[in-house]
Parts: structure tokens; C-alpha cells; sequence
């Protein structure tokens, strides 16, 4: 009943807020493209003539200027563009569309740049837009690896041998995450681990990183936000694009793009991503590989149709993936003759098939109509051992959606409804065995998930004081049940660079325990399951609340802008699967007996020093606190206090288009409890606080060549024991990593593109 009210709650702020919204003008600004399609200007200069009173379009082409009783014409001026006059006599909203002036001299040059990282004053919901540009500023090569330059996301090493890096936000891990893929839910079950790191970055467009409980339109497994991952086009990608990477624990790799325009409807673009590392690296002597010694393919055929005097878009897409990993003991100083035991090694072997499926459809004549449908089918097979442990996941997966979108009265109030359609089958074997001596059977364990679900969405998508987004979802689920999901987003924003936001909602997950948490199988702790009456694994599924509210400033220093935010989010569970390593030799999961949540603070500062350099800074605080049978703690290796800052820099771009580009980013993590073990009494339970320093300076030789080269942990910070007990013994535990496992790391790499 709280949350229920708290809904209502929310809701009727919302009218009372939009009694007091100011009188002013808003709109829209966008142009004609090569294709038809109208797309936003952003930095447009709106203007009331011969007065001072002014502002600038957004990300997304929108804008909104206060009424002036000194005169009613509104000027719009954008270079390359034709200025345009509009004179405003009882309009509210102004859809402007600017046409390119065909004069602009080619000499003219813009030093102004658009921001890597941007977010929008009249989005209702607390959205991040991540550029192409914003994934070059990391080292390389896949999405797992790009968000150290991002400080909304948290990047830890999930264990000690696979390499694989993990995401967390609002302080919870990725599985509490929606991760899309153009909409389309992607990283989930068998690839929860993994999946992030099988996609290459250089084929990714853009990213828009969502706080909160998301929208119903994605789903109901959205608990503590969304990512969703944009690939590029083939009709507005580069025809030829090369990029070469290699680094000094021996990993190169390489990226191409082939892009063919067939016609002015239709075009197909080939994608191919290889990397391979076969040294074997042991700088830390603890007889285990730093890394694997790993090879892995990644291939991607898209297809793109568009019919602007249709109004329809489509795109098909297949592709294919594999990526071999071996792991564990040094097997080149291990002496083989020595009959004392086996060396600890395994192997990760995953393969995968994914097709995908786009159709959209826009009323050319009632622009504010559309349709669109969506169906992805993938086969995810992943065969892996750990020491003497055994883990095969099969996963076949289909999706499908479709979602109608229109207006109620005017283009002020917005609805979408559809429907969502999913499917998952789940074929694991599960071998536990971890002693030489005892020997374990394999266990089976098959599932099958199927869910239909409806959805309604209202928005009132007004640039004005207040916009609101308010949806609801019902789903029929064969293991989870049938149930709804409620869903609110509100905007306020007083002044033209303040804005207020507030979210609520709940979320729902089933939990595929062994493969969400794949760290246990590389240590020696007994693994028990200690529910028996749920439909996952004998456990129930899990169940939260997620609620937050976000304040943004913008303003001035030294006549340059700047801005600060703070967020704040709490996640209540209902009912979680709790993840407990709290005894030595023991790894037990069962649902929660009473209290778990998870309280988020982060406050970003952002400047910009001068045209060619910016500085972002962000504090974070996290307080996740959960139930254990044995009491209540904080998340274990869970930093409390976070510390991030980055600046980024470059140098004016001469008329070739040469340039330098400048990136450091400073992390400071603090004390993270540790689970009890025998070698980490030392530590009186908690982890010591420590730096990290990456940096990369590019090259840029003109818009077609770049060189780059930089460096991850330059400072050299090491945890100097992520090998833990015995490797065929209980005690044995390559899962308490508070830190990374190897010291400075560089690469170098080139990008090129025709």
C-alpha cells in the first residue's frame, strides 16, 4: 500500500506542478537529410529580435524561451544553415525545420564541440547519451571495457582468472540491469558473464545509459536501470573502416567495416572483429595466468531499406560468434612430472548465432502515427570446465515486440501500446566436484521461461515546467505468474537550467544462479542450494522497488558553462536471491529472510575550462545492505566511496584536420568488506583503498587516420593475493578481488577510415 500511494502520490504532484507552468514557447528544430528524414539540430540560436533574451536547441533539437511582450519575432541562426524569422502570435509549439545554406563557404571552421557524454534539460527520464566518440577514450575493444571513462557505471574484475570485467550501477550488479540491443534484450541469462564483452565497440553507434526502473516498453526485468546499445548503419557508416589494436600482455586485435549503398533504399554493411592472445603471462609468479591465453571471431552482416515516401525502415541482421579462453595454472613452470596433483586449468569455449529483424512504419501524412515490429532468436552454447569443475550452458532464445505509437489530441500528450513476446530455453550441466578425492555426477538442470506481456504508455512530452511519462505493463509468465508492472517518470524544471526528476517503479528477474555467478566455480567452496520450493533452481524469484530523485544546475564560471547533479536511488527487494560467501569453504544461495537494499548517491560535477578542455568529476556513496543467514552486512566487495574524475583535452583542428587528442581519467576506490578467509585475516575485513590512473593520447593525422596509444593502471596498484588456498582444496578461492591483478598496462593502436 505505501508504494501504491507513493504512485499516487507522485501522479498528483504532477497535476499541482503543472498548474504553475510558466507561458513560454517550445519546440522542436530539426532538417531534411539526404535520406528525408528530418534529424536535430543541436546549438541552434533561438532569439527574440533586437533583444537579449535567448537559448539554445538541445541533443535533441528541442528548446523552450519565455514570451516577451518587446516583440514576437523569433530568430533562428545556425552556420551552414539559412537564418529563419518566424513571427509568433498565438503558438505554444514550433516545429522549425532549417534548410542548409548552399553558399557556406568549405573554409569555415567550428571549434565547438558536441559532448562525448550528454544529457538533456527536457528529457523526463535521467538519460545518458554515450557518442562513438566517448567509447574511443578507452583502451579497447568491447563494450565491457568502455565505461572507465564513464562515471555512471562502476567496472570491477569479477575473478581472478577469466579476465572478464563486470558493470554494476546504483551499486548493484549487472543482472538487476536491462541490457538492450536496439530494444532488444540481449545480455541475459547465458551470456550474463560474457555477453558484454562479445560485443566490439567500433560497431557501436551510441549508448543511452537510463537511472531507475527504465520503461515499461523494454520489459519488466529493468530493476536498477538500462543500457542500450545502438549499432551503426550502413547507410551512414564509413564504406571502409579499419581498426588495429595490440598491448602488452600480448592481445591484438583487429576490427573491419565494409559498407555497400546498393541504392538509395537499400544497403548492407559486413562487420568482422578477431583478437587473439597467446602469451602466456605470470608477472605476479603465483603460478596462474594474469590473463587468458584466449582467440575469439566475431562476424556481422546487416541489411538496411529505407523508403522515406513510404514512411518504412528495416533492417535485417546475422551474425555469429566465437571465443576460446584457457585458464588457470602456469602450465609451461608447472612441473609435469611431479605426481603430487594435476595443474588447476580449464577452458572456456562459447559459441553463438543471433538474427534479428526490424520493420518500422511512419504515417508520411500523420507523421505523429507509427508502427514498428522487432523478433530476434538467438543460440548461446557456452562448454567450460574449472579445475575439476564442469559448467555447460545452452540457451535458445525469441523475442518479439510490437508497439503502436499516436497522440491524444495533440502532439503534447503521446501513448504507445504493444505487446512483448519471449521465449528461453535452458539445457545446463553442473559438475561441483572440487576435491581430487570426493567424486560428483553431473546434475541437469532444463527450464523453460515463456511470457506474453501488454503494455500502455502515456507521455506528456512538453518542453515546458513539466513533462511526465506514466506506463503500466501486464505480463503472464508461465514460472514467474501473471502480474503488473507500474511505472512512473516525472520532470520539473522551474528555470530554464534547473531541473528536478523523479522516478518509481518495480521489477521482477528470474535468477539463473550458476550462470550469473560463474566466479564460484573457479574456487574450492561448497556450493548449496537452500530453498527447494521455487521454480529456479528451488528458489522464488526475485522482486523490487526502485525510486529516486535527480537535481541538475547549470551555470556559469568565468563565462563557461557548467553544471552539477545529484542523484539519489534506493532499491527495496521484495524478494531477492542472496549470493552468500560469508563462510570460508561454503557458497550458498536462498532467498531472502528479511531486509536488502541498495542506497545510491552520486554527485557529478561537469566544466568546461576552455573550448578544448573539459572536466568531470563525480563523488559516489554506496550503501547495499542485505540479510545473511549469519546476519546483516554490507554487499561484500563493494566500495562504499567512489572518486572519479576525468579531463579531456585536444588542440585547435588545423584545415587538414590534424589534431592531438588528451585523455586522463583518476579513479579512487575505497574499503570494500571481504568475505572471511584464513589469508585475508590481515586485512581485519576490509579491503585498503587505492588509485587507478588511465590515460590515452591520440593522433589525429585528418578525418580519415588516427594513431593512438595509452595506458590502464599506469600507477601500477596490484591486489597482491587474488589466488587464495589450495587449487584442489576448500580453501581455495580466485573470487575476492577488490583490485586489478596485474600492474600498468599499455597499447597502441591505429584507426582508419575511407
Amino acid at each position: 500500500m505505501k508504494k501504491l500511494r507513493a504512485i499516487i502520490l507522485l501522479i498528483l504532484s504532477f497535476y499541482s506542478l503543472n498548474i504553475y507552468s510558466q507561458n513560454i514557447i517550445e519546440g522542436q528544430i530539426s532538417y531534411s537529410n539526404d535520406l528525408g528524414e528530418n534529424t536535430p539540430l543541436i546549438g541552434v540560436s533561438i532569439y527574440w529580435k533586437d533583444t537579449s533574451i535567448g537559448t539554445l536547441s538541445d541533443i535533441d533539437g528541442k528548446f523552450k524561451i519565455s514570451k516577451t511582450n518587446l516583440t514576437n519575432e523569433l530568430i533562428f541562426k545556425f552556420l551552414g544553415f539559412n537564418d529563419k524569422l518566424i513571427n509568433v502570435e498565438n503558438q505554444n509549439f514550433l516545429n522549425i525545420i532549417m534548410t542548409e545554406n548552399e553558399n557556406t563557404l568549405d573554409e569555415v571552421i567550428v571549434n565547438k564541440k558536441k559532448k562525448t557524454l550528454q544529457k538533456s534539460y527536457f528529457k523526463t527520464q535521467n538519460i545518458t547519451n554515450v557518442s562513438s566518440d566517448e567509447l574511443l577514450k578507452a583502451a579497447c575493444c568491447n563494450i565491457s571495457e568502455s565505461f572507465e571513462t564513464n562515471p555512471s557505471i562502476d567496472v570491477n574484475y569479477s575473478n581472478a582468472i577469466t579476465g572478464v570485467k563486470q558493470v554494476k550501477m546504483l551499486g548493484l550488479e549487472s543482472p538487476y540491469l536491462l541490457i538492450t540491443e536496439e530494444n532488444i534484450p540481449m545480455i541475459r541469462g547465458a551470456s550474463q558473464v560474457y555477453g558484454l564483452s562479445f560485443i566490439p565497440g567500433t560497431w557501436v553507434e551510441s549508448m543511452q545509459i537510463t537511472k531507475g526502473s527504465g520503461s515499461v516498453v523494454n520489459g519488466f526485468e529493468s530493476i536498477s536501470g538500462q543500457i542500450n546499445v545502438e549499432l551503426k548503419k550502413p547507410y551512414s557508416d564509413t564504406p571502409f573502416f579499419i581498426n588495429v589494436y595490440s598491448n602488452t600482455m600480448g592481445r591484438n586485435e583487429i576490427n573491419l567495416h565494409a559498407n555497400k549503398i546498393i541504392n538509395d533504399k537499400l544497403s548492407t554493411g559486413f562487420y568482422l572483429h578477431g583478437n587473439k592472445n597467446s602469451n602466456v603471462n605470470d608477472k605476479n609468479n603465483d603460478g596462474f595466468l594474469d590473463n587468458p591465453k584466449s582467440e575469439a571471431f566475431n562476424f556481422f552482416n546487416r541489411w538496411q531499406y529505407i523508403n522515406p515516401q513510404k514512411g518504412t525502415v528495416s533492417f535485417l541482421g546475422i551474425r555469429y560468434m566465437k571465443d576460446e579462453k584457457i585458464i588457470g595454472e602456469n602450465t609451461t613452470k608447472f612441473d609435469l612430472n611431479d605426481k603430487v596433483r594435476e595443474p588447476w586449468i580449464g577452458e572456456i569455449n562459447t559459441n553463438r548465432l543471433d538474427s534479428n529483424f526490424k520493420y518500422g512504419y511512419v504515417n508520411p501524412s500523420i507523421p505523429y502515427q507509427s508502427l514498428g515490429f522487432q523478433m530476434a532468436y538467438s543460440n548461446h552454447d557456452q562448454k567450460s570446465f574449472f579445475g575439476l569443475r564442469k559448467y555447460d550452458i545452452n540457451q535458445r532464445s525469441f523475442y518479439s515486440s510490437i508497439i503502436y505509437n499516436s497522440i491524444i489530441g495533440n502532439t503534447l500528450n503521446k501513448i504507445k501500446l504493444g505487446l512483448n513476446y519471449s521465449y528461453d530455453d535452458f539445457d545446463e550441466t553442473v559438475n561441483t566436484q572440487s576435491s581430487l578425492i570426493e567424486k560428483f555426477a553431473d546434475v541437469l538442470y532444463n527450464r523453460i521461461d515463456k511470457s506474453i506481456g501488454g503494455f500502455f504508455e502515456y507521455s506528456y512530452d512538453s518542453m515546458d515546467s513539466v513533462s511526465l511519462i506514466a506506463g503500466v505493463r501486464y505480463d503472464l509468465h508461465n514460472n514467474l505468474g501473471n502480474f503488473f508492472t507500474p511505472r512512473i517518470h516525472l520532470r520539473y524544471q522551474p528555470f530554464e537550467k534547473s531541473v528536478f526528476r523523479l522516478s518509481l517503479g518495480t521489477g521482477r528477474k528470474s535468477s539463473n544462479i550458476f550462470s550469473e555467478n560463474q566466479n564460484v566455480f573457479a574456487t574450492g567452496r561448497e556450493i548449496k542450494i537452500l530453498n527447494n520450493s521455487g521454480k529456479f533452481y528451488g528458489l522464488e524469484p526475485e522482486k523490487a522497488f526502485n525510486y529516486g530523485i535527480s537535481f541538475r544546475q547549470g551555470f556559469f564560471i568565468n563565462n563557461r558553462e557548467a553544471d552539477i547533479t545529484f542523484d539519489y536511488y534506493v532499491t527495496d527487494f521484495d524478494n531477492q536471491v542472496v549470493v552468500d560467501w560469508e563462510t570460508q569453504g561454503e557458497f550458498s544461495f536462498y532467498n531472502l529472510d528479511g531486509k536488502s537494499f541498495a542506497k545510491s548517491l552520486q554527485v557529478d560535477f561537469e566544466y568546461e575550462i576552455n573550448d578544448n578542455i573539459l572536466l568531470k568529476s563525480t563523488y559516489k556513496n554506496f550503501n547495499v545492505k542485505k540479510q545473511y543467514k549469519s546476519g546483516f552486512y554490507q554487499n561484500p566487495l563493494t566500495p562504499k566511496n567512489r572518486f572519479f574524475t576525468n579531463i579531456e583535452a585536444s588542440t585547435n583542428e588545423s584545415k587538414n584536420g590534424s589534431k592531438w587528442k588528451f585523455d586522463l581519467t583518476y579513479n579512487w576506490i575505497g574499503k570494500q568488506r571481504l568475505p572471511s578467509h584464513s589469508e585475508l585475516d590481515d586485512f581485519n575485513g576490509n579491503s585498503p583503498s587505492y588509485s587507478l590512473i588511465n590515460s590515452q593520447i591520440t593522433k589525429v593525422y585528418s578525418d580519415k587516420f588516427e594513431i593512438y596509444v595509452g595506458g590502464e593502471n599506469i600507477g601500477g596498484y596490484s591486489q597482491s593475493n587474488p589466488i587464495l588456498g589450495n587449487p584442489f582444496g576448500t580453501d581455495f578461492d580466485t573470487s575476492l578481488i577488490y583490485a586489478p591483478i596485474h600492474k600498468a598496462l599499455f597499447y597502441v593502436g591505429l584507426r582508419f577510415n575511407n
